[in-house]
């Protein structure tokens, strides 16, 4: 018995798709224009200051030296005799200002992101923050009335005792030669800007080791490496751009401070290594906030021109260390 084809069955109706916009197209867009912009508006404000000091330090840069000799505190000298000194100044404050913060910011980004209880890490990082913004005239005062008079004492001996004699004897003059106090010199300067340095280093130093890849912690230490020994093998050379990076913060922080140096500081125009002697150097940012007020005329000029030369040394700075860290792209801690 034949059997009866069945008739054929009717297609599923499908489900009817709504044809619109992509969801959150319209907001990609928007944050992708807000982005665009604004990254483009601090393109336009780093031109705009670079163009607005060289516009009025043109006039200094090619004036003759006869005329800066009616400017008072330019001391009879033509613009680069000028500046030298003070660029000297700047650049072995923020060097001593480096050489004591950055061992001791590692130090301790290490004990709070390796070393320390949970509870204690915690409470020292709030403290690191909170002393990042502390502004920069407490730390002069700080200096003034509670670190001269503690280091006195350090560098008096450090200039007369028989050690410091005998370099005077068989090498000449060294850097602990010459020290009056009060000690308002560079080396105290130095000390002023390391302290203030130091919160910045360390809260990016210890965050970048925070990063470190577990799995990299944990295969060092499996093959027996002390905790010292996996530090060393595994997170410092992960945070080596990190480094860099927190040390060149620091760098431009130190190049650029103003009042702290003002108020420890003696100030003078000369290129040495007298680090315990007052009166010897001077930085830019301090001298340009020393003598603005009563400029004018060209003299005003000279210390826009000095600006200038911090501003591009300042900008020089951060493009070497940008080229330092792209060419060690495969840490990326600080990325």
């Amino acid at each position: 018995m034949a059997v009866a084809d069945s008739p054929p069955s009717e297609p599923e109706a499908r489900p009817k798709v709504r044809v619109g916009r992509t969801p959150g197209r319209l907001g990609n867009r928007v944050f992708q224009g807000i982005s665009t912009a604004s990254g483009i508006f601090i393109l336009i404000i780093l031109a705009a200051v670079a163009i607005f000091l060289l516009v009025r330090a043109w006039p200094a840069l090619t004036a003759a030296s006869s005329e800066f000799e009616d400017i008072g505190f330019m001391l009879g000298r033509d613009l680069w005799s000028w500046v030298w000194p003070l660029l000297f100044g700047t650049a072995i404050s923020s060097v001593i200002a480096l050489v004591v913060a950055v061992p001791l910011s590692i130090g301790i980004g290490l004990f709070i992101s390796h070393y320390a209880p949970r509870r204690l890490a915690q409470g020292l990082g709030y403290l690191i923050d909170l002393l990042a913004a502390i502004p920069s005239v407490i730390f002069g005062l700080w200096g003034i009335q509670w670190l001269q008079p503690l280091v006195s004492p350090l560098f008096t001996w450090l200039s007369t005792n028989g050690v410091t004699r005998w370099l005077e004897d068989n090498v000449g003059p060294t850097i602990f030669t010459g020290y009056q106090a009060p000690a308002r010199n560079i080396l105290t300067a130095g000390l002023v800007l390391a302290i203030m340095i130091l919160p910045i280093i360390t809260a990016t130093v210890r965050e970048v080791f925070l990063q470190t890849p577990r799995l990299h912690e944990e295969a060092s230490l499996a093959l027996g490496a002390t905790r010292w020994e996996m530090i060393r093998q595994a997170v410092l050379p992960f945070g080596r751009s990190g480094l860099i990076s927190a040390t060149m913060l620091g760098l431009g922080r130190a190049l650029g401070e103003t009042m702290a140096v003002l108020m420890v500081l003696s100030p003078g125009y000369l290129i040495n290594f007298y680090l315990l002697q007052p009166g010897q150097h001077q930085s830019i940012a301090a001298n340009i906030a020393s003598h603005f007020p009563e400029a004018s005329g060209l003299g005003v000029d000279a210390l826009i021109a000095s600006g200038l030369i911090l501003f591009v040394m300042t900008f020089g700075v951060n493009l070497i260390a940008r080229w330092i860290i792209s060419r060690r792209a495969e840490f990326s801690g600080a990325n």
